[in-house]
């Protein structure tokens, strides 16, 4: 498993206050820390880890949760990032990445794991991260947007997503005018959390939870209520419309960059990834697709025989013309009639 996925994966056995059997969850923290060095270890001539630096301070804050210590050059690595401005990607800022990180340095402070000096270098580093996440909030109310909102606006401690936990972990959201204007625009879209892992991300901000309040959980007290339930299906709703879909590839990939560009018809009510299913089944043929499965639903992977690959640090980003990033994925997203929707290979 990657170094993020191994870090959800303790977290979320953590939550679940487990067996007092510490054998298999210890050899998992082990290979966390194993995962952590591997990680930067294979990518030192480029400066950044294999994977991210989302899923490094992941990595930093599970071993936290789980009150392991981390060596100290596993966490000046994070800091000098975050120091030096390296956690952006496509051309801007990364909230959702400087939030878990800042989330790593409060719960670094808060279990005492760390010595005074450098406990002070990070409580500096999360102050500095609050005021950039802030200064980020867009008119909108989002830190970054929808899906880096929870993250930021946890406010009571810290529970991921990273952006509404900051708030919270640190204590700081009955005096921040940001977190409650964050926190009215994610109430006004929860219907954008439709996926077990995205609602997951949101349920602990709605609660004023963190990952902070995972590691000083009192597991005798915690009553099992968790009800299955069936989820209602989507109304159908009747018509046709027709969207627009671009394909674009940056030079010198791509000498004529745009790759696409075709009227799709569909039915009303169809999702993105119903646009590029008719696109790929509509004459000539000339369209193709691949998607892989993740947690947070069906990620797209290669457009027109590009593959977007993490080893190169790229990826499909989706958006609506001109220049919008769109705040869901491709099984979530419903274009309207006439809505131009683009497909751009993006580096991160």
């Amino acid at each position: 498993p990657e170094t993020g996925r191994l870090a959800l994966y303790l977290l979320g056995l953590r939550a679940t206050c487990p067996p007092l059997e510490p054998g298999p969850q210890r050899s998992l923290v082990t290979w966390l820390k194993y995962y952590l060095e591997e990680d930067w270890a294979g990518s030192r001539q480029h400066g950044h880890p294999l994977t991210s630096y989302y899923q490094y301070s992941l990595g930093v804050l599970a071993l936290c949760v789980h009150r392991k210590r981390v060596r100290e050059e596993v966490i000046r690595r994070l800091l000098v990032a975050e120091h030096h401005g390296r956690f952006g990607h496509a051309g801007g800022s990364a909230v959702d990445t400087e939030a878990v990180a800042a989330l790593a340095f409060a719960c670094l402070q808060r279990e005492r794991l760390v010595g005074a000096r450098l406990a002070g270098e990070l409580g500096a580093a999360t102050r500095a991260a609050k005021r950039r996440m802030v200064e980020a909030q867009g008119q909108d109310g989002f830190f970054g947007n929808v899906y880096s909102t929870p993250d930021l606006t946890r406010c009571s401690t810290t529970f991921l997503p990273p952006a509404s936990q900051v708030f919270i972990a640190t204590d700081t959201c009955r005096t921040q005018p940001a977190y409650g204007r964050a926190m009215a625009a994610l109430l006004e879209n929860l219907d954008a959390f439709t996926t077990a892992a995205t609602m997951a991300q949101v349920l602990p901000v709605l609660h004023g939870r963190s990952y902070l309040d995972v590691a000083s959980m009192r597991c005798r007290e915690e009553l099992d209520t968790l009800m299955p339930i069936s989820p209602e299906p989507l109304p159908e709703t009747p018509g046709n419309v027709t969207v627009r879909l671009v394909v674009e590839c940056p030079e010198p990939l791509c000498p004529q960059r745009r790759l696409y560009d075709r009227p799709v018809p569909v039915s009303a009510g169809a999702s993105l990834l119903d646009v590029l299913r008719a696109a790929a089944a509509q004459e000539p043929h000339d369209f193709t697709f691949d998607t892989q499965d993740t947690p947070q639903g069906p990620f797209l992977r290669r457009v027109l025989g590009l593959e977007a690959r993490q080893q190169k640090r790229n990826y499909w980003q989706l958006l609506t013309a001109p220049n919008t990033s769109l705040q869901m994925g491709i099984a979530d997203y419903r274009p309207h009639d006439g809505e131009t929707l683009m497909l751009r290979l993006s580096e991160w």
